[in-house]
């Protein structure tokens, strides 16, 4: 006959590991359903960030909530990439039309240039509800980490310099949470993947 020593030693391990598979399980049903239907999946990109708009007004995540958001993050001395993108963003802004509830937040890379009056003034040559943002060294150093940025400066003649910089649109939701890079490539996919959002 047995001895009830070693079912005693087996039980204790027993319960934790059951223990431990319902911890799992609810971790795992928070995760995947309780998100509010039709949300993005958890993602690493994005987060909490505290910049001035361009028209003087300090601002956080908070304030784009409401409506989908195409953060691009570039600088207004970019010879090619940053105005190319906007312009493509502003076409697909105008396919969606006037009344669509979007908005385009152009993030500076380059803040030591772009303040926030030169980011109002270069970004009036693109769709009006393409806004830029700029702030200290540090909060943008911020953002850029949030959203996985990469950004390096590249010294020129002098003084002078560009920045070497991603050159992703990333698409937001609602909530400012990252739903997806926008396919720029392919103007009438953006335009339906925004609607998906709105």
């Amino acid at each position: 006959m047995a001895s009830p020593a070693p079912r005693r030693q087996l039980t204790l391990p027993l319960v934790v590991l059951g223990l431990s598979l319902v911890l799992l399980a609810g971790a795992i049903g928070l995760t995947f359903f309780a998100r509010d239907p039709g949300a993005p999946a958890p993602s690493a990109i994005g987060g909490p960030f505290q910049l001035v708009y361009q028209d003087g007004r300090k601002v956080t995540q908070d304030d784009f909530k409401g409506q989908p958001a195409l953060v691009f993050f570039g600088y207004t001395h970019c010879p090619d990439v940053c105005p190319t993108t906007l312009f493509e963003l502003s076409e697909i802004l105008r396919k969606l039309g006037p009344a669509a509830k979007v908005r385009g937040v152009f993030v500076t890379v380059d803040p030591e240039r772009d303040t926030p009056e030169l980011m109002k003034t270069y970004l009036s040559s693109f769709d009006p509800r393409i806004g830029g943002l700029s702030g200290d060294r540090a909060s943008i150093d911020a953002m850029l980490k949030t959203y996985r940025v990469y950004s390096k400066k590249i010294p020129g003649e002098g003084e002078g310099y560009t920045m070497d910089h991603s050159a992703i649109v990333y698409l937001m939701d609602r909530q400012m949470r990252f739903v997806n890079a926008l396919p720029l490539q392919d103007q009438d996919r953006a335009a339906r993947e925004i609607q998906r959002w709105m």
